[in-house]
């Protein structure tokens, strides 16, 4: 289980731009849960994201795993069980290496790295098997380097490496809002498709309501640091897109107002 537990994060403390995000906020994630989490800009979701990666520090509260406190472990060991996909398709890959040279560096990650070679040829059958399963004919593209492929194939190749090597959890920031209408529902789809048959615990941040609804199976909505729905299993399932953009339009004009 993931648990944020009375999380406050301020910015810019002591200024007259300060800002107190979240104030004591907690939320937990049980295993194997895909929570969708959507909001408008400033709500704090992506702000939620890299708390739990560590990626921003906190004034007080803690970030536990199985019970076990992971807010001042190292970037290294916090990735060691979790994987992370960013907006950015250039991000989370290397543009000047192959795709068999991304591949391994996932492959190898948390293992201690020596002089050898980066590149196990024995696993070049498992990579090819890995990326025909995506059915993007990136099998045979071994050899390309990452920065000649398009957008989409490169965010596909990022799900693949982030779920490489066993996890804990997932981390989705908005992986598909930088692709093209059609190429994103693809994305989406191989999404799901690893999160089941992984059996990850995964958590998206999404500007798209419709993935939020169709995704998963918990549905979270933040508005200026505070869950203002939260929606799991059969309830989250009879949630329609006409409710959940009534509620969300409805928060945005209290925010406005």
């Amino acid at each position: 289980m993931l648990e944020v537990r009375e999380v406050t994060k301020i910015y810019n403390p002591g200024s007259v731009m300060e800002q107190c995000l979240f104030d004591k906020f907690s939320l937990s994630v049980a295993d194997g849960q895909f929570v969708s989490i959507v909001g408008s800009n400033g709500s704090g979701k992506t702000s939620l994201l890299n708390i739990i990666c560590g990626s921003i520090a906190v004034e007080s509260g803690d970030v536990l795993v199985g019970g076990e406190s992971i807010l001042r472990k190292k970037d290294f060991q916090r990735y060691a069980t979790m994987g992370r996909v960013y907006q950015n398709p250039s991000m989370g890959t290397c543009p000047n290496l192959t795709m068999l040279e991304n591949l391994s560096l996932a492959d190898n990650k948390g293992k201690s790295f020596g002089f050898g070679r980066g590149v196990n040829k024995r696993r070049i059958d498992r990579y090819r098997a890995e990326l025909e399963g995506l059915g993007l004919g990136l099998e045979d593209k071994l050899n390309v380097k990452m920065g000649s492929l398009s957008g989409g194939q490169r965010q596909a190749v990022a799900l693949l490496m982030a779920t490489m090597t066993p996890l804990r959890f997932l981390i989705l920031d908005e992986h598909t809002a930088a692709l093209d209408p059609k190429t994103a529902e693809v994305i989406m789809l191989l999404t799901d498709k690893i999160v089941r048959e992984k059996r990850l615990t995964a958590m998206m941040v999404t500007h798209n309501l419709r993935y939020a609804v169709e995704y998963g199976d918990r549905l979270l909505m933040m508005d200026r640091g505070q869950a203002v729905l939260d929606r799991a299993g059969a309830e989250k399932e009879q949630t329609s897109m006409e409710e959940l953009l009534t509620f969300f339009n409805k928060i945005s004009a209290q925010c406005g107002s």
